[in-house]
């Protein structure tokens, strides 16, 4: 757990709020407090790899035991929020989005109905929105700084570009993520070298002409942030967590040798040894490499040395964003009410 009371904003309506993302790879829940002073408190977060996106980037459709498997932990969260229903907090807003494989997949509309009748009601967000959200949550903690934010996802991979507390300058959602590039190159185990060379032009090829223009227009910040799996990855592997340790990843600045070293040791492990790998989520052993390709390529193409590693996340992004808009649903009414008094 990070520290707390940070990431708000006085424009945010308090109250008990639940996030849940459902990922490409992983679902994951964020319960927190938002206070009078708009300052968050985290309470609770649960996590589950679900690989919900499991061969949609070949067949376009989520697969029914991918769809059962997200339900399963949507079941547990539930049963995890309802103990957070207290009497000064019968209500937790809770809302639920899903990113690149329900972007992705024909029966998207299936996987939501599913979900609706679990009690939870599903919004398939654009990249755009997805990046956004990433980007309030990320940068929340580093006010003022420019940032650039690399959110890599199983399906996709989201970069952003500006200042926190504003909105962003630029960003884009690459339909480049950990389990795309898996599936499309990473057949032997372990990877072989023609592989993953593949692997890495094609990352670096899609990626080049937004950094580029981010070079011509002279916006590149100082501080890169990665948030997300992969990025937590490289600290607890590199530090030998047998229980991970969020405050010790929170806010680590991993500089490109550390990275480096710990893509080698991934790479080189066939998937039954790496699943052994202390620090590494045995679930997330078969996309990790991919994932390690994508943060390399991302920092060469930013012309970075280091990147800082962030706890706040999308989850956070979309607690802060929901109290914001709850504030103004609350001015709206009250307004309202004052035009038809007396």
């Amino acid at each position: 757990m990070i520290p707390n009371g940070r990431c708000g904003t006085a424009m945010s309506a308090p109250g008990r709020y639940a996030a849940i993302d459902i990922g490409t790879v992983t679902c994951r829940m964020l319960v927190a407090d938002i206070d009078e002073r708009g300052r968050l408190t985290e309470l609770d977060r649960e996590y589950a790899i679900t690989n919900l996106g499991e061969g949609v980037d070949a067949s376009g459709v989520l697969r029914p035991e991918a769809m059962r498997r997200v339900v399963d932990a949507i079941v547990r969260f539930q049963e995890v929020l309802a103990a957070y229903k207290a009497p000064d907090a019968p209500d937790v807003r809770v809302t639920a989005v899903a990113t690149s494989a329900a972007r992705d997949a024909d029966n998207s509309e299936e996987f939501g109905a599913l979900l609706r009748d679990a009690g939870i009601e599903l919004t398939v967000i654009p990249g755009e929105r997805e990046a956004a959200l990433s980007f309030a949550g990320a940068s929340c903690e580093f006010g003022g700084e420019r940032l650039i934010v690399v959110d890599i996802g199983g399906g996709s991979t989201e970069v952003i570009v500006g200042t926190a507390g504003c909105e962003p300058d630029r960003m884009h959602s690459f339909d480049i993520g950990c389990r795309r590039v898996t599936e499309k190159f990473l057949a032997s185990d372990p990877p072989s070298k023609d592989e993953l060379a593949a692997a890495r032009s094609w990352i670096a090829k899609g990626m080049h002409p937004f950094f580029e223009r981010l070079r011509v227009a002279d916006h590149v910040p100082n501080r890169l942030v990665a948030v997300a799996g992969t990025a937590t990855t490289v600290v607890s592997v590199h530090e030998h967590m047998k229980v991970y340790d969020a405050t010790r990843v929170h806010k680590a600045i991993v500089a490109r040798p550390m990275l480096d070293s710990v893509y080698d040791e991934l790479r080189c492990a066939p998937l039954a040894e790496r699943q052994k790998i202390v620090g590494l989520d045995p679930g997330r052993a078969p996309v990790i490499v991919a994932g390690m390709i994508i943060l390399q390529t991302v920092l060469d193409l930013a012309g970075f040395d280091s990147f800082t590693v962030s706890e706040t996340d999308i989850l956070h992004g979309i607690v802060l964003r929901e109290a914001e808009r709850e504030q103004a649903r609350t001015s709206k009414i009250a307004a309202s009410s004052d035009d038809v008094l007396p």
